[in-house]
């Protein structure tokens, strides 16, 4: 009886260790929030989950727009700021997952001259983590979105935003890093579900792209059911380079709407675990 009590303390005194451990790691918000730089070097909360700014300036030069979608794996690579100057050169929009907001990734956006706007989504020893999107311009409206992995709580993150184009329009661009740790897509498709919601009450050109740890064909099924739905098309690689599951599934993808594909690319890098996807769009 006694090795069975000095069992189960030792068992509460483990776990207490754990959850102790995680917490202490690991700050999880308790509501999606956005830290945006206004390239004035002031990276701030927004007291909301939304920035607005009407004044913004259109996005597209010379009727194109070009795209980089990235999962920087935290800029754990020695290289990863050299590749991401390479290939986001001529972007207009850099759509970056997995990134760590280290004072060395604030000093290159500030000395890029980017706006940035990034999703507190957790933070690990005080560094915050999540997607986040540059952009030569400010968007006119960016909001962000939280999921929960089921499993770890660790919340998976998105941004919806808005930009002006030189024609009239609005362009809404998705830049999503997918809920993974799942069984079933319950959690998936809620993710989806809510930007997919917020985009069908717009009537303009779409990009939605991102890390989409589409690695079931549950998962792509989830997908196409909610973005063929608001006529998205999914953008073709050749060569595809990109990320793949141990299955062969690729995991990043960006789709597009009232737009033209002029060129699309995937480089082949070791700056992440992922390598980028680059598109550029026609008007």
């Amino acid at each position: 009886m006694k090795k069975i009590q000095w069992t189960m303390i030792i068992l509460a005194v483990v776990s207490i260790g754990i959850i102790t451990s995680y917490f202490t790691i690991f700050r999880i918000p308790d509501s999606a929030t956005l830290i945006v730089n206004t390239k004035k070097n002031d990276f701030h909360k927004n007291s909301l989950q939304c920035y607005e700014n009407p004044t913004a300036a259109v996005i597209d030069v010379d009727s194109k727009i070009d795209v980089l979608v990235w999962n920087i794996f935290k800029q754990s690579k020695n290289n990863w700021q050299q590749q991401l100057q390479q290939y986001s050169k001529h972007s207009q929009l850099a759509l970056l997952q997995e990134v760590s907001m280290t004072e060395a990734f604030k000093t290159y956006t500030q000395q890029s001259a980017w706006f940035s706007s990034h999703v507190d989504a957790f933070r690990v020893f005080g560094t915050s983590t999540g997607v986040l999107t540059l952009s030569t311009v400010s968007p006119t409206r960016a909001c962000a979105h939280i999921e929960y992995e089921p499993w770890i709580q660790l919340p998976k993150s998105g941004i919806y935003a808005e930009f002006k184009l030189s024609d009239g329009r609005k362009l809404v661009v998705v830049n999503l890093h997918s809920v993974n740790f799942t069984y079933g897509v319950k959690e998936y498709e809620l993710q989806l579900l809510a930007l997919a919601g917020a985009l069908k009450k717009h009537q303009g050109p779409i990009i939605f792209a991102g890390d989409l740890n589409a690695w079931s064909l549950e998962r792509i099924s989830t997908i196409e059911k909610q973005l063929n739905e608001i006529g998205l098309i999914e953008v073709k690689f050749e060569p595809d380079n990109r990320k793949e599951f141990i299955n062969g599934m690729a995991l990043d993808y960006v789709f597009y709407r009232q737009l033209t594909v002029l060129n699309a690319q995937t480089p082949v890098t070791n700056a992440s675990d992922h390598n980028p996807l680059k598109v550029t769009f026609g008007l």
